[in-house]
């Protein structure tokens, strides 16, 4: 599977568009890290646990997103964007999206 941010891929042509691919996942923060992350907030500098939530999260996103673009019989998705939104108090969503493709 080819994966792109741009609306083409280099050397490929695009033979048909498929549909829109995404996948998603939602997350809550954990109490301990929390705790943790206010204490950084005091001294100041990068919240490596949130920073590890969050990339396991749209790596995950993007594994589905992915998946769904397979079943579609793609072989390439173009135009992957990512969006953020909170579902309710401590817990966030992550959802990966994009348009599936047939390559030539």
């Amino acid at each position: 599977m080819i994966i792109s941010t741009t609306e083409s891929i280099p050397g490929k042509e695009i033979s048909e568009i498929v549909g829109i691919a995404k996948g998603s996942t939602v997350r809550a923060r954990h109490v301990g890290r929390d705790i943790f992350a206010g204490l950084k907030n005091i001294v100041g500098g990068e919240i490596d646990e949130y920073t590890k939530l969050l990339s396991q999260s749209r790596d995950q996103a993007m594994k589905r997103m992915i998946d769904e673009a397979r079943q579609m019989g793609a072989d390439g998705i173009i135009n992957i964007r990512f969006t953020t939104s909170m579902v309710m108090q401590a817990t966030s969503e992550i959802l990966a999206y994009g348009t599936a493709v047939k390559l030539s």
